[in-house]
């Protein structure tokens, strides 16, 4: 038998956490067919030199809207993703009642950033149901596999209305909480939920962050929704999906057993960490959980995350004279600046509003090198940076973004901002390091290159992985938390969902602004170096770090996930 390809000579990395070792893969179809001395093929990837893995599983990501406009599924497709998940913190575009979309647009954007006539106008909305969402989507044809959760905001707004939502703006008396749903009610979410599930998503999700608010400020729905609402869905999907939960975890231990309760009448439960959540007490409660055979696992951004901000962006300081600077073009805000009159008031005014520079301690400065710095000290902030150059922070950001000719950056860390402590929380046996959130908050932050991060940081130059783990943590771990048995390893048999990585070189590039969302808003995207090859299903869609135009992924749904 001729494979269809054929991946040369590389280091086989096979995803669970074995030795590498030097081999061929065998590709026909969507298949692998052999792994070892393999004869010629039609088509031959030269992998001599690099590392050969599965293709790596983005556990958080919100692509829901993005998926109508981009085929490609940028950037998380320039860095090794070959499957992304989405529908995660509750919010999704279906289930959905046609008079009822403006409402979900416009707390997708409240809550993720991603802007309502983007939506509006990107999406084809042509279904109702959540099954219908995922077939219009998958009709499209995108170049890495998705798989969807159902949302909670959704699915309990299209049962209840606007009694969904937990909180009512009275004016006189502030804030003051709805009637909570009836019994009859909790039950027709979790019945819409299990069809949901029927019809093909993966799994629920639910935010219970008191910061994910609505456009008029009320939290999103579901936010306080009461346990039995939650057992409820929890036995409506039973194991055939599991549940995903962000929590502001101002009770971590009641909110850790519910997650406990949550993975045993479902497949899993999925939470994000984060350094300043706690690591021992969360590593105490998760290994429990685990030892008592529960599927229970996190996700992290594997370095500090946050916004980004420079000229190109308008996440800068908030003065009279900067809110000017938001109003310009790029070439007429870097004028601006370099003009002597107009960048004394954008220095005296924010120094009059911050005159110790405090607001920029958390900023840190990417460098004008091809590959942006996310690896800074605590102390090398731009206060820091500041104070040592006998500066005010204002004047030192003025002057590196001159100097840049407009194009520097800073990196505006929020949390998980202590990278001693992501490198002891990323070592817990519960984490996937890679939570890049693609497709949210496309104007101020961009963390869709992790999984390059992971190698480039915590592998190469840290040492704190070994390839194998590193490796393992972005492929079979997640491909088995979310049940997908044929994917996340090399072996013969399973879906060819490949990458072939040059790992000496691998590293990501400066971010960039674009406008190529449907209303032409600007949206940040980040590419990679180090990539030789992406394959998935069998097809091509990334080579030497371009991608092909190829569309190999496919709608991954509940019934191809049978149990981690």
């Amino acid at each position: 038998m001729r494979n269809d390809i054929v991946i040369r000579g590389g280091t086989v990395v096979d995803g669970t956490g074995g030795e590498p070792f030097h081999a061929d893969v065998g590709i026909v179809g969507d298949r692998i067919v052999e792994v070892g001395d393999v004869g010629p093929g039609r088509r031959e990837i030269d992998a001599e030199g690099h590392a050969v893995t599965p293709g790596f599983v983005d556990l958080h990501t919100h692509l829901d809207a993005q998926v109508g406009w981009d085929n490609d599924l940028t950037s998380i497709s320039w860095h090794g993703v070959t499957t992304a998940l989405l529908g995660n913190c509750g919010v999704t575009f279906a289930p959905c009642r046609p008079a009822d979309r403006e409402f979900l647009a416009g707390m997708m954007e409240t809550v993720e950033d991603i802007p309502k006539q983007a939506i509006l106008a990107g999406l084809p909305w042509n279904w109702e149901s959540y099954g219908e969402y995922l077939d219009s989507i998958g009709s499209r044809g995108t170049a890495i596999n998705i798989a969807g959760m159902v949302g909670h905001c959704a699915a309990r707004f299209y049962v209840m209305g606007e009694r969904a939502i937990e909180e009512a703006n009275d004016y006189r008396r502030g804030w003051t909480p709805l009637v909570r749903p009836s019994d009859d009610e909790i039950q027709a979410i979790a019945d819409l939920v299990g069809r949901s599930v029927a019809e093909g998503a993966v799994g629920f999700s639910t935010s219970r962050m008191t910061g994910h608010r609505l456009p008029d400020t009320r939290a999103v729905p579901g936010t306080f929704a009461p346990r039995k609402e939650l057992r409820a869905i929890a036995r409506a999907i039973g194991k055939r999906g599991i549940m995903q939960m962000v929590s502001g975890f101002n009770e971590a231990e009641e909110e850790l057993d519910l997650l406990a309760e949550e993975a045993r009448l479902t497949k899993g439960a999925l939470f994000s960490g984060t350094v300043e959540a706690g690591i021992d007490y969360f590593d105490e409660r998760v290994r429990a959980m685990r030892a008592d055979g529960l599927n229970v696992a996190s996700v992290t951004v594997p370095r500090s995350g946050g916004g980004v901000g420079g000229l190109i962006t308008d996440n800068f300081w908030q003065t009279p004279a900067w809110d000017e600077l938001r109003k310009l073009t790029f070439e007429h805000r870097l004028a601006r600046i370099r003009d002597a009159d107009f960048a004394r008031r954008l220095i005296d005014e924010v120094k009059q509003q911050d005159p110790t520079g405090h607001s920029a301690s958390r900023w840190y400065w990417m460098g004008d090198a091809d590959q942006p710095r996310y690896d800074h000290a605590l102390d090398e902030d731009l206060s820091s940076v500041a104070r040592a150059n006998g500066e005010h922070p204002v004047e030192t950001w003025l002057r590196l973004t001159d100097a840049a000719d407009g194009k520097a950056l800073f990196h505006m860390r929020g949390f998980n901002v202590d990278l001693e402590g992501v490198e002891r929380l990323i070592q817990t046996e519960w984490i996937v390091p890679c939570q890049g959130d693609a497709g949210a908050h496309v104007s101020r932050m961009i963390d869709s290159g992790c999984t390059t991060f992971v190698l480039s940081h915590w592998h190469r130059d840290r040492g704190v992985y070994s390839l194998a783990e590193a490796i393992r943590r972005m492929t079979s771990m997640p491909a088995s938390f979310l049940g997908l048995k044929d994917r996340g390893t090399i072996a013969v048999g399973q879906r060819a969902d490949l990458n072939v990585i040059d790992v000496d070189r691998v590293a990501e590039r400066q971010p960039e602004i674009v406008r190529d969302l449907p209303t032409g808003a600007p949206r940040f995207i980040q590419r990679a170096d180090g990539y030789r090859a992406t394959i998935v299903n069998g097809t091509v869609v990334l080579e030497n770090d371009a991608l092909t135009g190829e569309r190999g992924g496919i709608v991954l749904k509940s019934t191809e996930m049978n149990g981690p």
